[in-house]
């Protein structure tokens, strides 16, 4: 099977390197990819805002299956397309897509069907908005209504941070995400990150993260896309997933089916584990960056299979194997992410380290020569197995420290709860 990946992150690095290792595939390409996934797939260049030229390119190289990665195609109709195109595709559609392209449907949805998620109000305007916070309980948490890079995202504990975020939505930072503008109350918990799979029906459960959205240690800084992340998340209990299950999962598949907009792909919930149980705060129509790279790394199953039986309607029966080992990844960014940050800087180092317990994810990178350049933002994915969180992150400091980029920037703390809580039971054993 010719198998094309669209995307250029380090999650659609970990996507190609797992669907790489498939015995049913013939060809793999990314579109356009990066430094990295040249390794595994052959990168084809590819404005992947454009629809047609997607299907273009299919069609050229003879693609039997699109694996879909970014958030904006999904949003774009990138699946609806291919699919007209009578090639088979991983991708949701743009109306089961809403999930993620606007917080005020996915909240609207979780009204109609009961689902646990921290109450709201939407708004059009700012007066509006900015007069309701003025009354509102802090915390409060304000969030752009569409696609904002993971950005549009504002815990705000004084009322100055509320009004900043709620007038930075309507000044136009986030574009079009922040026409309107969703505030929520604040949920005290854990957050924690599940994943599933679903074909319209019936759904796969697949492994459970933990994110680290601030840029710097000790969660300071500004929001970001994601600085790290681990996998399993312990957090995430037996108990605590079968009710995630069945209050958030199973009523979000039935209700979208309802709507004649079935949802089918890969749906990550990401939750708050409260007082009161697995609350939602966000779902996301397609597999996590940084995430993606701690799942690929632990699954033993076939992920071409996986993906083709979400895509055709034939998940019935399937199961997902994983490693028992942890997998944490660190993220290397350049110097001033997630603002302006320069590119071109050489990095050194890096494909040095690959491992079987010891994998690099490329993000932002190309190729000039032999050398390698940062190329983005965030710009390379450490991610390290171990049997323990401690034993995976001690694997990831040591090679990132091995990595001679100056201009780049990482977290030390990643899954410090974690190893906190191992720590903890180490001393009472």
């Amino acid at each position: 099977m010719r198998v094309l990946v669209v995307g250029s992150g380090g999650r659609e690095h970990a996507l190609a390197w797992k669907l790489s290792q498939s015995p049913g595939l013939s060809a793999l390409f990314v579109a356009p990819g990066n430094g990295g996934t040249q390794k595994v797939a052959t990168n084809l260049a590819c404005d992947i805002t454009d629809n047609d030229a997607v299907v273009a390119l299919a069609r050229e190289h003879e693609i039997d299956f699109v694996v879909v990665g970014p958030d904006a195609q999904v949003v774009q109709g990138l699946g609806d397309a291919v699919r007209t195109a009578g090639i088979d595709c991983f991708c949701p559609s743009a109306a089961a897509g809403q999930l993620e392209g606007s917080k005020s449907f996915t909240k609207a949805l979780c009204d109609e069907m009961g689902i646990p998620t921290a109450a709201y109000r939407k708004f059009d305007a700012a007066q509006p908005a900015l007069g309701y916070i003025r009354g509102h309980k802090l915390p409060v948490v304000i969030k752009a209504d569409g696609l904002a890079l993971g950005k549009g995202v504002t815990v705000a504990t004084t009322l100055a941070d509320a009004e900043h975020a709620v007038t930075d939505c309507f000044s136009g930072t986030f574009g079009a995400a922040g026409a309107s503008v969703v505030i929520e109350d604040f949920l005290e918990g854990e957050e924690a990150s599940f994943f599933v799979l679903c074909d319209g029906e019936d759904i796969l459960p697949l492994a459970t993260a933990q994110d680290h959205k601030r840029a710097f240690d000790g969660d300071m800084g500004p929001n970001t896309g994601g600085m790290g992340a681990y996998s399993p998340a312990p957090v995430m209990t037996p108990e605590i997933t079968a009710r995630a299950i069945r209050e958030i999962i199973e009523p979000t598949v039935r209700g979208m089916k309802a709507r004649g907009t079935p949802y089918q792909g890969v749906l990550y919930a990401g939750l708050m584990l409260t007082a009161d149980g697995p609350k939602l705060i966000e779902y996301n129509a397609r597999f996590g960056d940084p995430e993606t790279q701690v799942l690929m790394p632990r699954l033993k199953s076939d992920l071409l299979e996986l993906l083709l039986a979400t895509a055709r309607g034939g998940l019935g029966g399937k199961t997902a194997e994983w490693r028992d080992e942890f997998a944490l990844t660190v993220v290397m960014a350049t110097q001033g992410y997630p603002s302006s940050y320069p590119r071109g800087s050489e990095i050194r180092g890096a494909d040095v380290l690959d491992a079987d317990d010891l994998i690099v994810f490329h993000a932002g990178t190309r190729r000039d020569g032999d050398r390698l350049l940062a190329n983005g933002g965030r710009v390379l994915n450490v991610t390290a197995l171990g049997a323990t969180v401690a034993t995976a992150k001690q694997r990831c400091d040591s090679s990132t420290a091995s990595i001679d980029w100056p201009e780049g920037f990482h977290r030390h703390d990643i899954g410090w709860r974690e190893v906190l809580r191992e720590r903890n039971a180490a001393l009472d054993r």
